[in-house]
């Protein structure tokens, strides 16, 4: 659990140390946000969920990537960082190509709308009692984040969350069946030492 939490927390470190050098030096990290299809914005997909508005805007994002980030990571222990990376590049390739280009987009609700969207697929695709209770878990706690999507709310990139939503699910798809593998590794594994076991018994 100890690891499943530092990128996390790492994360939420690098969000609070931007927005504090922003607050107390007054430099304008925004050109880091994503102006859709504005080629010189481009790096924004990398550096947008780090970048936040105000205090309101951070610590609403805070909670979320550390609770979200941990059981993602934790659940998922071989490909977690991997789904957090693809959803991360995937929620703002998106934006970049399809968001309204009237503005810059920032902070981190749109992957952790990609986390809270592949936690909750996970568990359908998957059907077994961890990721079926996982996702119960954050049905209940953040069903609430549906009305995130919904089009022209007032300084909310509801494309990010648009974005998110659809990335967490095409992952939980792609990656719908990896346990599977492993399964059948230790049930492999099982056998050939329960074979060798036998094999010793009987000489």
């Amino acid at each position: 659990m100890r690891k499943a939490i530092l990128i996390p927390i790492l994360f939420t470190c690098l969000m609070w140390t931007l927005f504090i050098i922003h607050f107390f030096t007054n430099v304008n990290f925004s050109y880091l946000g994503i102006h859709p299809r504005d080629s010189h914005t481009l790096i924004g997909i990398f550096t947008a969920p780090l970048i936040h508005g105000n205090w309101e805007h951070l610590i609403s994002n805070t909670l979320p990537i550390l609770i979200l980030g941990s059981i993602l990571l934790y659940m998922n222990k071989k490909i977690g960082i991997l789904i957090f990376i693809c959803n991360y590049l995937i929620t703002g390739l998106l934006v970049w190509c399809f968001a309204r280009g009237n503005s810059y987009h920032i902070g981190a609700s749109g992957i952790i709308y990609g986390m809270a969207s592949f936690l909750l697929f996970n568990g359908f695709f998957r059907m077994d009692i961890k990721s079926i209770a996982i996702a119960s878990g954050v049905a209940l706690f953040y069903g609430g984040m549906v009305w995130g999507i919904i089009p022209e709310q007032a300084g909310i990139s509801w494309e990010s969350h648009l974005a998110g939503s659809f990335s967490g699910f095409v992952l939980a798809f792609i990656f719908r069946n990896w346990h599977k593998d492993d399964l059948y590794k230790i049930q492999e594994n099982d056998t050939m030492q329960r074979k060798t076991f036998e094999k010793y018994i009987n000489r």
